[in-house]
């Protein structure tokens, strides 16, 4: 009975299984949860197997439906890319779409990659590109004022999906050049606590703690020094580490924007962190003919390797 499988039932079981909850996944869809579970279930009588595992405190992929994700799910997004893109060339897209950037390393060059083929299919929509404030980063995507953000992750946050990652980078500490650490070829985060690094209200909370950790791995607490609301921005930070008020863990593509040779700092990589990831992340229910195809363009370009 696979023949009779319908686009909508392999996408009510895609978002479940990034859900893993069926009333989130019948408000992503606009649909009842009950609709939902009988969607589910229509999929998986045409199947013959079930996908999922659901009890009253959880739900769970199945090795099945593990093995099924794996083969449709990118298949699908091929699919549904094709459709949109022929859409889109009949129905062209017109004014602006604003991409608030959480700092200019979280964006990387592949989103100018994705910008401008973007501009290639859609010369009549113009992308706005805004730096959002330090000062509560994800305030600007609330309130509508962008409609997607290149933004650190990982952002767990039940209002915002969190699309393809842009970047993979390394980790640095920026220091003066005459602080102890500016000898060092490397440094491990145990060897961080010994000092003062920023830190910042309003950032969403596990953004804040994978970039710049307010632990050690022995549990030691590193010091933090609150940054005023004036001083949120890279070129404020490089006077206060060429000072040696402080030390910034941050990513080697932050230097340019931290005035090296106006401050001449020193990136030691620290060793023991994963590379610093960033991604596209949106509101969940916007539905955005413009987010959308951008999101389109964005994952065709990041599927190709550079």
């Amino acid at each position: 009975m696979w023949e009779t499988i319908e686009l909508r039932e392999l996408r009510v079981f895609l978002t479940l299984a990034e859900e893993l909850h069926f009333g989130r996944t019948a408000d992503r869809l606009r649909l009842t949860p009950s609709r939902v579970s009988q969607s589910l279930r229509q999929l998986e009588d045409k199947l013959g197997s079930q996908l999922l595992h659901r009890t009253s405190r959880r739900v769970q992929l199945t090795s099945f439906g593990e093995k099924f994700l794996a083969d449709v799910g990118p298949i699908y997004e091929q699919l549904t890319g094709a459709l949109e893109s022929a859409q889109a060339a009949v129905r062209s897209l017109e004014g602006t779409l604003r991409l608030g950037l959480f700092s200019g390393p979280a964006g990387g060059s592949r989103l100018i990659e994705i910008v401008d083929a973007f501009g290639d299919l859609h010369p009549e929509c113009e992308v706005e590109i805004i730096q959002v404030s330090w000062d509560d980063p994800l305030d600007p995507l609330r309130q509508g004022a962008v409609e997607l953000m290149a933004c650190w992750l990982p952002v767990e946050q039940p209002d915002v999906v969190v699309g393809p990652v842009l970047t993979r980078q390394p980790r640095v500490v920026a220091v003066a050049p005459d602080h102890p650490l500016a000898e060092h070829d490397r440094i491990s985060l145990e060897e961080l606590a010994e000092y003062a690094v920023p830190r910042f209200d309003g950032w969403p909370p596990q953004v804040h703690e994978d970039l710049i950790p307010s632990r050690a791995p022995s549990g030691r607490p590193i010091p933090g020094v609150p940054i005023p609301v004036g001083e949120r921005n890279f070129l404020a930070l490089a006077h206060r580490v060429a000072r040696r008020e402080l030390v910034f863990p941050t990513v080697a593509s932050a230097g340019p924007l931290m005035g090296v040779g106006q401050y001449d700092l020193a990136f030691v990589p620290i060793t023991g962190m994963a590379p610093a990831r960033s991604a596209l992340i949106w509101r969940r229910r916007d539905r955005d003919r413009k987010l959308r195809e951008f999101i389109r363009v964005a994952r065709e370009v990041l599927r190709t390797d550079r």
